[in-house]
């Protein structure tokens, strides 16, 4: 059994005007085409500097990872963070904008129910590069291929890429999930497990990221297990079993 203890958080926080350009990629990931992902987002400290990604619901709401926005127990004040949308790079390009309000799941703890809602100062101008994602409201089947994207890590301890990177992961099911999370029992329901190989999968950084089936967004990246590029799945926070509560509270 895997203890809690190896569950990683994938929040990360860097200067953006000290990095460089990588040559590599994350973690066995491609660098995304301008225009590519047009629902995602770089979550960022009112510095600039990248700290998690996001996707775009509609014009005023962003949904994230719920630790993206915390410090220690409490909730970032809203004034201390801020989005980039509309471009591949998350130190340039697209467009700036300012969070009103920040809506943690209520639930969120031990890794589970790692959700968050952002509402944006002014709305979302939609464009070629900016535009929403449809919420999943079914299971994805296992083997299903999920497309995730980031600006994690290219590998444990690794550099932060400024581009844009996504790869293809599978679908686990609920019970194929069960033995690598049992110490997260009993929320695994809460949970979508995606499967890959070694030097695969997500990193630090990309927390709060999408991932997606057949274009609707089925999971929001929270933890890895043993590292980043390990051989267990990735742990995202499942889109279907919280659609009420994210309807709900975008309604407010």
């Amino acid at each position: 059994m895997v203890r809690i203890l190896n569950v990683i958080a994938l929040f990360v926080t860097v200067v953006a005007c000290a990095l460089a350009v990588p040559s590599g990629r994350v973690v066995g990931g491609t660098d995304a085409e301008d225009g590519q992902f047009k629902y995602q987002i770089s979550l960022q400290h009112f510095n600039g500097a990248h700290t998690c990604g996001g996707s775009i619901l509609n014009e005023r709401f962003v949904l994230t990872a719920a630790h993206c926005v915390m410090f220690g127990d409490e909730v970032r004040p809203p004034s201390q963070l801020q989005i980039r949308a509309g471009s591949v790079d998350y130190s340039e390009g697209g467009k700036i904008l300012q969070i009103k309000r920040i809506v943690v799941n209520e639930n969120y703890g031990n890794f589970v129910h790692d959700l968050a809602l952002l509402e944006l100062e002014e709305p979302l101008e939609f464009c070629d590069k900016i535009q929403p994602i449809e919420l999943a409201t079914e299971e994805v089947p296992s083997g299903g291929d999920i497309i995730v994207s980031g600006w994690g890590r290219l590998y444990n301890n690794g550099p932060i890429p400024n581009h844009l990177q996504w790869t293809t992961l599978k679908a686990m099911t609920t019970e194929e999930c069960r033995p690598y999370f049992a110490d997260l029992e009993p929320n695994i329901d809460a949970l979508i497990c995606l499967a890959h190989g070694s030097n695969h999968g997500v990193c630090n950084g990309d927390s709060g990221g999408p991932a997606t089936y057949k274009g609707k967004l089925v999971g929001v990246a929270s933890f890895v297990m043993d590292g980043c590029g390990s051989t267990n799945p990735d742990g995202y926070a499942k889109v279907s079993h919280h659609y009420d509560w994210i309807i709900k509270n975008m309604e407010k």
